[in-house]
C-alpha cells in the first residue's frame, strides 16, 4: 500500500488540466510535428502537380489543390522502379538472414559457453560496429572487384553483414543474459547438445531479441546507400535509395514529384514492418540495454 501511494504522490503533479499540457502535451505535440513533418512533405509532394510543385507564390507550399497520381503511377509503370524494389528486397532479406545466423552463433558463444576473454570478444566485436563505413568500402570494393562481383546483388549479400554481425550480435548477447543459465543446466544434465539446447530452448525463448535485431538489419540494408552507390553501376541491378537519386536528377534538375513517390512507395514495407513488430522490437532493445 505504500509503494501505492508513494506512487500516486509521484504522478499528482499530472492531475491538473495546465500541468499535463506544458509537461505532457506540449512535449509530445512538438515531438509529433518534428517527426512526422518529413514524411507529409514527402507525400504532398509525390501526389502534387507538376505547376504546384514549380509555383510556390501562387499556391500554398503546406497544402495541395487537385492532387494527382501521375508521379506515383509513372513511378510505378514507366520506369524500372519494381525491379529496384525487388532488388532492395532480395538483397535485404538475404543479408538479414545471413546475419542473423551468424549473429546468433557468436552472441550464444561469448555468453553461454564460458572461455577466457569471452567479455573482450564481445567487446571488439561492438567495436567493430564503430567503424564507418566509408572507411571500408575503398577496401571492400577492391576485395569485391577481385572476385568479380562487382554490379551484383550478390557483391552487396556478402558486404552488408559486416556492418550488421557486429550490432546484432551485441544486440543478442544482451537478450540472451535475460534467459536464465538454469534451463541449459537442466537440459545439460539430461543429456542435451549445445545445438539441441540453442535450437530448442534459446532461440524459442528469444524470439523478441531475433525479430529486433532482424528489423534492425533490414531497415539498415533497405536504407543502406554507400555501398549500394560503389558496388552497383547498371540501371537494372540498382537499388532504391541509389536509383531514386540517379534516375531522377539530371545535372541541376530534380523531379521532386518522382523523387517523393519513390521515396515514399519505397518507406511503406518498412512501415508496415514496424507496425506489426514494434513490441517485440522495444521490448528487445530494453533487455540488451539493461544489460
Amino acid at each position: 500500500m505504500a509503494q501505492a501511494a508513494d506512487h500516486s504522490e509521484g504522478m499528482a503533479y499530472l492531475e491538473t488540466l495546465p500541468r499535463r499540457l506544458v509537461t505532457l502535451y506540449l512535449p509530445l505535440g512538438i515531438i509529433l510535428v518534428v517527426l512526422l513533418f518529413p514524411f507529409y512533405w514527402m507525400a504532398l509532394t509525390a501526389i502534387k502537380p507538376d505547376d504546384q510543385l514549380i509555383d510556390m507564390e501562387t499556391y500554398n507550399p503546406f497544402f495541395v489543390v487537385s492532387p494527382t497520381l501521375k508521379h506515383i503511377t509513372k513511378l510505378l509503370f514507366e520506369t524500372q522502379y519494381p525491379v529496384w524494389l525487388w532488388n532492395t528486397m532480395l538483397v535485404s532479406v538475404a543479408a538479414t538472414i545471413l546475419s542473423l545466423f551468424a549473429s546468433v552463433l557468436a552472441a550464444y558463444a561469448i555468453v553461454r559457453i564460458r572461455y577466457r576473454g569471452a567479455a573482450l570478444v564481445g567487446a571488439a566485436i561492438f567495436l567493430a560496429y564503430l567503424v564507418p563505413p566509408s572507411i571500408l568500402f575503398i577496401p571492400l570494393a577492391t576485395i569485391i572487384q577481385a572476385y568479380g562481383l562487382f554490379d551484383s546483388p550478390l557483391a552487396l549479400i556478402l558486404v552488408y553483414p559486416t556492418i550488421l554481425i557486429p550490432f546484432s550480435t551485441w544486440l543478442l548477447m544482451g537478450y540472451f543474459k535475460t534467459i536464465p543459465y538454469e534451463l541449459e543446466e537442466c537440459a545439460l544434465i539430461d543429456g542435451a547438445g549445445r545445438w539441441q539446447i540453442l535450437t530448442r530452448i534459446i532461440l524459442p525463448l528469444a524470439v523478441p531479441g531475433l525479430i529486433s535485431a532482424g528489423i534492425f538489419s533490414l531497415t539498415l540494408c533497405w536504407n543502406e546507400f554507400i555501398y549500394a552507390l560503389t558496388f552497383l553501376s547498371s540501371t537494372p541491378n540498382k537499388t532504391v535509395p541509389v536509383a531514386v537519386v540517379s534516375e531522377f536528377v539530371d545535372g541541376d534538375i530534380y523531379r521532386w514529384g518522382s523523387l517523393m513517390a519513390g521515396a515514399l512507395v519505397g518507406s511503406l514495407p518498412l512501415v508496415i514492418l514496424y507496425s506489426f513488430f514494434v513490441e517485440h522490437y522495444v521490448s528487445a532493445m530494453t533487455g540488451a540495454v539493461k544489460e
